[in-house]
């Protein structure tokens, strides 16, 4: 399984393709993990998010890897124009699944190397 991990650090956001040996599957949003299985040795990451193949959000408030349609009135995959409008939108449940293809990540914990200079190094040595 191949995920796209995004991790938010400040103002910066890096993107890290990794294939997963099931250290994703089954953490839920608001979970935190170690980042050395995606080469950033010493980092802590909490999961924020994230979508599936067909590009449907993951919603904390819907919980297990579930996609269902549900009534929103404004969060995560609905944003109202007017005041007290709801819409039927599908959204995907919390935890991460097959079907995830993205997840998005954010930094609570730095390493002794920066982000940068990590993913740089992996980036010359592809070349």
């Amino acid at each position: 399984m191949v995920f796209k991990v995004v991790v938010s650090d400040k103002a910066s956001t890096y993107q890290i393709e990794t294939e997963d040996d099931g250290n994703l599957i089954g953490l839920k949003i608001g979970d935190d993990f170690d980042g050395s299985f995606l080469g950033l040795d010493g980092y802590n990451l909490k999961i924020t998010g994230g979508s599936d193949k067909n590009g449907f959000a993951m919603r904390s408030d819907v919980p297990g890897p579930r996609r269902i349609r549900t009534l929103v009135s404004g969060g995560v995959g609905y944003k109202p124009q007017r005041a007290g409008e709801r819409r039927r939108k599908t959204v995907r449940g919390d935890t991460i699944s097959d079907d995830i293809v993205q997840v998005n990540t954010v930094v609570l914990n730095r390493g002794p190397k920066s982000i940068e200079d990590i993913l740089g190094s992996a980036e010359e040595e592809e070349e």
